[in-house]
């Protein structure tokens, strides 16, 4: 299962049956829309067209298509299933924020969910069986829509049949809501928490000193084979890897050799040679993104900051973590977002301890000058409202966790150090259960009477509330360790901590209009 072949052999097969010559493709900021596309018709530009749907189109949309073309110039209607974002070949994204309002659906969003699940559905050319989180009725309420969806298509979706049917997982993010706000160190994960990946596009243009051409960059493994080669791996690695670059480069001069012990080094070294600069663009892309990485790393001190992180996430000692978050928190250096970072984890982890003293770390944040969009009770009450004990419906924090834990260090760049590495996200003990089939039913039911009798192989995995990079990280090894099984990732967005606390925001800022005590319910069309 591959979404990024998927949507390229659609793009193929386009090219490929609108002929030779010249051509033009039109669109709008997603895909095609049926009524700019009648507007086009009524008075068309072009000789011909080729319309290519990227889902599932009504009979009565092309039938106002066929009313408008009164000159005869579609020379093709078809249906291909690339209604979504491929992240990587097994990551995929809507790039849709703010899909519930309160505990429930916003209608419009439910509708875009279920039409670009699936078209991923159809684009794999899977027809699952689907499972969902039974604690929130959002994902019972997707589940169902998508069940309505494949059995109005049921001819699409007749595909030929496997020896154990593929799986549909629906999963709500606020399950776990620690691991979009954990800082990240491969780098894929680490470009998107501190510099932000939009469609693969990174805005460098604040960064000090930029050249023009490098003010927004493209990082896509499908056309950069370092990107590609290192989006999984950690901090220190990479800058090893693109040192070892640029040494054989120099080695093929026949001037002397300059030492690279540092990212400055490297930059250093890329902007004294154009003619390596005009070689190799890729390598200086990389070199910059680095640098600015390294950057932001050393100013804003993330290596302490992420190592108390992964304590509070990972372990299970109160006393320890409360002193290591109140020493942070006065280090004039630890940015806003940082501290209030913090103070949320903090309390994620110990909300309902007997001895917190999160009215303590409030009072901490208001001396530290904390802006008042971060530091107000509402964004810290609103994250536990969204993740709390209170809303999760899995065990995301046990008291073994400590007993679990081992510290890993990897070794890098020199003078680059790197942190911990401990934490695993909820998504990785949820799928390591149900490959196993040791998924409870009671907690992730089937929709219908059937059920699957043997270890799944093919599995789809969507994220209601967003995904992360941490966890597509998980998705990836997963397959490269477990044979036989093929596990695709999804969601209705890609989050880093800023993303993940604008979605939290929106939904809680709705939940005051709920009657006092409703449950979890959705109502999107």
């Amino acid at each position: 299962m591959n979404v990024t072949l998927a949507v390229k052999q659609y793009v193929s097969k386009m090219i490929e049956d609108s002929g030779p010559g010249m051509k033009v493709l039109l669109m709008d900021r997603e895909t095609e829309n049926v009524q700019h596309l009648i507007q086009e018709l009524r008075r068309p530009k072009y000789s011909v067209y080729f319309i290519y749907f990227s889902n599932v189109i009504s009979k009565s949309e092309v039938k106002a298509l066929a009313e408008a073309d009164e000159q005869e110039v579609v020379a093709e209607v078809q249906e291909f299933y690339g209604d979504f974002i491929a992240v990587n070949p097994h990551l995929f994204s809507l790039n849709l924020q703010g899909v519930t309002r309160g505990r429930s659906w916003e209608p419009s969003m439910l509708s875009r969910s279920t039409q670009g699940l699936t078209s991923v559905l159809l684009a794999l050319k899977k027809c699952p069986m689907i499972r969902y989180q039974l604690s929130s009725d959002t994902s019972k309420r997707l589940a169902e829509n998508v069940k309505q969806i494949i059995t109005k298509e049921y001819e699409l979706f007749d595909f030929r049949k496997t020896e154990v049917p593929p799986l549909l997982l629906i999963l709500d993010r606020s399950d776990d809501a620690i691991t979009p706000l954990l800082n990240q160190w491969t780098y894929q994960a680490m470009v998107h928490e501190l510099l932000g990946l939009n469609n693969n596009r990174i805005d460098l243009s604040r960064v000090p000193g930029i050249s023009k051409d490098l003010r927004e960059v493209v990082l896509s493994a499908e056309n950069d084979e370092f990107y590609a080669n290192n989006l999984y791996l950690n901090f220190g690695e990479i800058g090893t890897n693109i040192k070892n670059l640029m040494e054989d480069f120099q080695k093929k001069r026949p001037k002397g050799q300059q030492k690279l012990e540092s990212i400055a080094d490297m930059k250093a070294f890329v902007d004294n040679y154009p003619q390596f600069k005009k070689m190799s663009g890729t390598v200086s892309k990389h070199v910059t993104v680095v640098g600015e990485l390294s950057r932001l790393v050393s100013e804003r001190q993330l290596m302490e900051v992420s190592e108390v992180e992964q304590e509070l996430a990972c372990q299970n000692d109160h006393s320890n973590a409360q002193q290591s978050v109140r020493r942070l928190l006065q280090n004039p250096r630890l940015s806003e977002l940082d501290a209030v970072r913090l103070v949320m984890l903090y309390a994620l982890r110990y909300e309902r301890h007997s001895s917190s003293i999160l009215l303590s770390l409030m009072d901490e944040l208001s001396r530290r000058g904390v802006s008042e969009r971060h530091r107000r009770v509402k964004l810290l009450s609103a994250v536990v409202e969204y993740g709390g004990k209170r809303v999760r419906g899995s065990d995301l924090i046990t008291p073994t966790d400590a007993v679990a834990i081992t510290k890993q260090f990897f070794k890098g760049l020199k003078g680059v150090e790197n942190m911990y590495t401990q934490h695993q996200p909820l998504l990785h003990d949820t799928l390591d259960q149900l490959i196993k089939g040791r998924l409870k039913d009671s907690q992730f039911p089937y929709l219908g009477a059937s059920s699957l009798r043997d270890r799944p192989q093919d599995i789809i995995v969507f994220i209601i509330g967003g995904a992360t990079y941490e966890e597509a990280l998980t998705v990836y090894n997963l397959n490269r360790s477990t044979p036989g099984v093929r596990i695709v990732l999804g969601g209705t967005s890609i989050h880093n901590t800023k993303s993940f606390l604008e979605e939290v925001m929106m939904v809680t800022s709705h939940s005051s209009e709920r009657p006092q005590g409703s449950g979890r319910h959705g109502n999107r069309r």
